[in-house]
């Protein structure tokens, strides 16, 4: 397919980076912390600070006013923002994954969905969705769980399944693997269904979304599989399953980093019961911060690591290959379990303050290892990428 030419700026970019406007925000979600999580929802100001600096758009073209982030410059401002709140940074990263949907709408349609500043999109691409053709759109019914950040999002995304037109063949038919695309939808169309009582993450308002008989206009539709980017770029030959896994990774380092952070904090400050020496004059607790301080740092360089290599492939020649998109998710699913095992092991080292709601590293460890079951960086993944290490024959299609 031609790559259409995308449309003149909309304004200028974010005087500060978003990892620089990470660091000035991650104070704040800290501060909101226990408020995010009591609400499920991250408070206005917050979503004002996050909009400001770019950092719910972070995929999004130049060209429509986004800043357009290598995936390792997306990674480390989502870990910045995610030392602060684990849910913050992972709204954010839902918001800025979605905008990669940017650079494959038509322009002006990018244009109108994005012209607002402050406009964020959400959703889920898992196609749970139904889709009947109709005369210029489709008609969608389908109930999405996880759409997190669906009571701040102003579009969402459903992905849906393509079904026959009344008396026509439906797509892949005769062989052929079902059409999948994802449907772009105004809030204001979507019935919110309140599902999110859970263990962590709670901030993310990740509840049910639905919609049905919902008439969605082809122009706000897109095949990420059969149709290419109508933005150049080496970040829209990125695989969307490898972009959304380091985007994970990323929130679930940060959310390590910060448990290492409180620990240490809490070991000049705190003498256990029974002890006359503070936490960080015992050799146990000296064992732990410094293994978990080596995992963190191997699991985020692997990350780093995977993130450069395949931007590098992606600039060079336009696309990353299998054993690329097979690193981003063995160092992204690695990075996650990782996370979990050393906020885990800070809460342990926290002793009997750990358990109470004044003390972060409860919530800390409740959302690493929430994290770990997203379907992107769930074990199984290590069932697929060993598969294909192993030279099993593997559909590659999930990387």
């Amino acid at each position: 397919m031609v790559r259409e030419t995308v449309p003149s700026p909309l304004g200028p970019p974010p005087a500060q980076s978003p990892l620089q406007a990470a660091g000035r925000i991650a104070p704040l979600a800290s501060s909101l912390a226990e408020r995010t999580e009591r609400e499920r929802e991250l408070a206005p100001e917050l979503l004002g600070e996050l909009a400001a600096g770019g950092l719910m758009r972070m995929c999004l073209p130049r060209s429509i006013g986004g800043p357009e982030c290598a995936p390792a410059e997306m990674v480390l401002a989502l870990e910045e923002l995610s030392r602060g709140d684990g849910a913050v940074g992972w709204c954010a990263m839902i918001a800025s994954t979605s905008s990669l949907l940017g650079g494959y709408l038509e322009p002006g349609v990018a244009a109108r969905i994005y012209g607002d500043p402050a406009s964020v999109m959400g959703g889920v691409f898992a196609p749970r969705g139904r889709a009947e053709p109709r005369a210029g759109g489709y008609l969608l019914s389908g109930r999405w769980p996880f759409a997190s950040g669906v009571q701040h999002s102003d579009w969402l995304l459903g992905g849906a399944v393509v079904d026959a037109p009344h008396g026509g063949q439906a797509p892949g038919e005769g062989g052929g693997a079902p059409e999948a695309r994802l449907m772009v939808m105004p809030a204001a169309s979507i019935q919110i269904i309140d599902t999110w009582s859970v263990s962590g993450l709670r901030g993310t308002g990740s509840h049910d979304m639905a919609v049905s008989d919902e008439l969605v206009p082809a122009e706000r539709t897109v095949s990420l599989s059969t149709e290419a980017p109508r933005h150049p770029g080496p970040l829209y030959c990125f695989p969307l399953f490898g972009l959304l896994s380091v985007g994970i990774a990323a929130v679930s380092l940060g959310i390590a980093r910060g448990a290492i952070e409180d620990i240490i904090r809490l070991a000049g400050a705190r003498t256990p019961s029974g002890s006359s020496r503070p936490m960080a004059q015992r050799s146990t607790v000296q064992v732990e911060v410094a293994r978990a301080e080596a995992m963190l740092r191997a699991a985020r360089a692997l990350v780093l690591e995977e993130a450069a290599s395949a931007w590098a492939a992606a600039t060079e020649t336009g696309r990353i290959s299998t054993e690329g998109r097979l690193g981003l998710r063995l160092a992204a699913t690695h990075a996650t379990q990782t996370a979990a095992e050393v906020a885990t092991a800070m809460y342990r080292a926290g002793g009997g303050s750990s358990i109470y709601e004044t003390s972060p590293l409860q919530r800390r460890f409740r959302d690493a290892n929430v994290a770990t079951q997203h379907m992107m960086v769930a074990p199984a993944t290590f069932e697929l990428t060993g598969r294909l290490l192993l030279g099993v024959p593997t559909d590659t299609s999930q990387l």
